[in-house]
Parts: structure tokens; C-alpha cells; sequence
């Protein structure tokens, strides 16, 4: 695929990412409504439940999934590992520490990281090409083909703006707080600057995936990650079990305090934030170049935003509104470019 999708591809892989960046902003609501469970076991049961939910799946995609080889089955387990397990993981965390909307806000960086990140790569990977093949550096094409960064810069611009504005919001109605604690949202923070590395990994390497392999399947391989998530997440809520049992015997496992709103919420967020929401985005990685994917991720920032202003009960106030407006020019304008 060229570095400039077509207009068909364009609007199809905008509109999975759009789908992708709503499903993926309601797990952002899960750690809101359980605060009392570990973040840990939270990930653990989020990612047991979307291995659970791929197993009946991997007889409906059985034929695409036997062409997987040994190599491609690593692969999708090291995504599952970064991408699933560990990102989630911190996540939690952050949100049960610092509340909803900052770590959002955070994880709201991942378009500017990841469009840096990856034309920073891009860049270095057509220098190489020119050194091995003796051609201009300019004239490398493909996929991976780097972007000007003058083309990059007002969407970037105003995606950084956006996000400064709605986390100016967030830090002053903090500062206003009766009962806020300085230091555990500091630790919250730190730890949505964890989540914002995993998955700054984990998008360019699956999309690098899915570019290699433009015939597969985007729903089979979403099927695969959730396969190969299912023993370590297995492992991770055994051990969690076990920790538990020894240092917190009271802790009523394995379903935790609220047993039924645990599973409803493990289960829906395993099926529409795990399995779908990892088709959508692979449909979305196989149609346009990962430096404009990478931007797209900013649909997840807005739908977390509105879910948590929505469980608060307030909507946003100016500023925010302008710092959505903002985030909201920086997609428009980098699909235009």
C-alpha cells in the first residue's frame, strides 16, 4: 500500500477507527466503577475474559488461523503481553489513583507520541534504505515512507494543544479539591506515562504486522491476539489468586466484593474493548499509513473523556470544551493533509 491511501481507504480505515476508539474508551470505565479491585487483577480478568470470548471465535476463523506460523503466534503474544496485559494493568492503576480524566489526558498524547515516534522510524529505516541501495533518501516509497515533519507539525500542534487545555482543567479542579492527595495523583500519572509506552509500542508493531501481511484477516488476527492472551492471563489471575489468599485472606476471591457487576463488566469489556475493538483497529491499521493511525488513537481520548464526564455527572466546562475542539482540528486537519 502507498504512503497516501486512497480516498475509499481513507474514509473506511477514519470509520474503523473511529469504531475502535469507542469501544476501547469504555475500559476506562471499568476501574471507575470496581475502585475496590487491584488493578492488577483487573487486567488479568479483562484479558481472561477476551481469551475466554476467542475460543468459540477460533472455530468461525479456524481456516485463517491455521496459516498463522510459529512466528506470527510469538508475535501476537508479545502484543497480547505489552498491548493487553501490561497496559492494562498500568491503566487501572493510574485511573484508581489519579480518578478518570487525567490518565486519560494522558494517554491522550499517544497521537503526537506515536506519529513521532513512528516517522522518527520511518526516517531512520529510509536512511538505510539509501545507504544499502546507493538512492536518494527522498525517493524511498511504501508504507513506511516518513512524512515531512512540516506536515506533521499543525496537527500535532493542535493536538498538544488540546490536550494541555483539558488537563489544565483537570489539575485546577484538583487544586480545588478538599480531598486531594498530591502525591497518589503524581503516582497516577507516572503510571499513565507507562500505559502511554506500551502502547506506543504496541500500535506500530501490530500495524507493522498487519501491513506485512495485507491478505489476513483483521478479525482473525484480533482472534489470535485474544488466543494467545488466554494462558499468560490464566497464569497472571492464578498467581494474583494465590498472592491474595497470603496476604489478603479476607479478600473474597475470585470475584472479588461485587461479584456480578465484576463479571458483566470483565465480559463486556473482554468483547466490545478486547476482541472488537482490536478488529476495528487492525481494519483500521491494514488502510492507512501508521503515522495518520497513529493520530486516530485520539478518538479513544475523546469517548474516555465523555464517559468519565459522564459517570461524574458534570459535563465539561469551557476550557475542556476547547481543548476537545482542538483535538478534534488536529484529526481534521492531519486527514487533510
Amino acid at each position: 500500500m502507498s504512503a497516501i491511501p486512497s480516498r475509499a481507504a481513507q474514509a473506511s480505515g477514519t470509520a474503523f477507527a473511529l469504531a475502535a476508539g469507542l469501544l476501547w474508551g469504555l475500559v476506562f470505565v471499568a476501574p471507575l466503577l470496581l475502585p475496590d479491585y487491584p488493578a492488577l487483577l483487573l487486567s488479568a480478568a479483562r484479558y481472561l475474559a477476551f481469551g475466554l470470548i476467542a475460543l468459540p471465535l477460533a472455530w468461525w476463523d479456524r481456516a485463517a488461523l491455521a496459516q498463522l506460523s510459529r512466528a506470527d503466534w510469538l508475535e501476537a503474544l508479545k502484543l497480547s503481553l505489552v498491548g493487553n496485559l501490561l497496559y492494562y494493568a498500568f491503566l487501572a492503576a493510574a485511573i484508581q489513583r489519579a480518578g478518570g480524566p487525567l490518565p486519560t489526558v494522558i494517554i491522550g498524547t499517544l497521537p503526537v507520541v506515536i506519529a513521532i515516534a513512528t516517522n522518527w522510524r520511518d526516517r531512520r529505516r529510509a536512511a538505510a534504505r539509501a545507504v544499502a541501495t546507493g538512492a536518494a533518501p527522498g525517493a524511498a516509497t511504501g508504507a513506511d515512507t516518513p512524512l515531512p515533519w512540516r506536515r506533521l507539525a499543525p496537527s500535532l500542534l493542535l493536538l498538544g494543544a488540546g490536550i494541555a487545555l483539558v488537563n489544565h482543567t483537570e489539575l485546577g479542579r484538583m487544586r480545588t479539591s478538599a480531598d486531594a492527595d498530591l502525591a497518589r495523583y503524581a503516582l497516577g500519572g507516572l503510571l499513565a506515562v507507562g500505559a502511554v509506552a506500551c502502547w506506543t509500542w504496541y500500535p506500530i508493531r501490530n500495524a507493522d504486522w498487519m501491513r506485512a501481511h495485507p491478505g489476513r484477516s483483521a478479525r482473525a488476527w484480533a482472534t489470535a491476539q485474544g488466543l494467545a492472551t488466554l494462558p499468560a492471563a490464566a497464569l497472571a489471575f492464578a498467581a494474583f489468586w494465590g498472592w491474595s489468599a497470603l496476604t489478603q485472606p479476607a479478600w473474597p476471591m475470585p470475584l472479588g466484593p461485587a461479584p456480578e457487576r465484576f463479571l458483566g463488566l470483565m465480559f463486556a469489556i473482554g468483547l466490545f474493548g478486547s476482541w472488537l475493538g482490536t478488529l476495528c483497529w487492525n481494519a483500521a491499521s491494514q488502510r492507512l499509513p501508521t503515522t495518520l493511525a497513529g493520530q486516530l488513537i485520539v478518538f479513544e481520548t475523546l469517548a474516555a473523556l465523555s464517559y468519565a464526564w459522564i459517570l461524574r455527572g458534570q459535563g465539561p466546562d469551557v476550557p475542556a470544551l476547547a481543548g476537545v475542539a482542538l483535538l478534534v482540528a488536529g484529526v481534521v486537519w492531519a486527514l487533510k493533509r
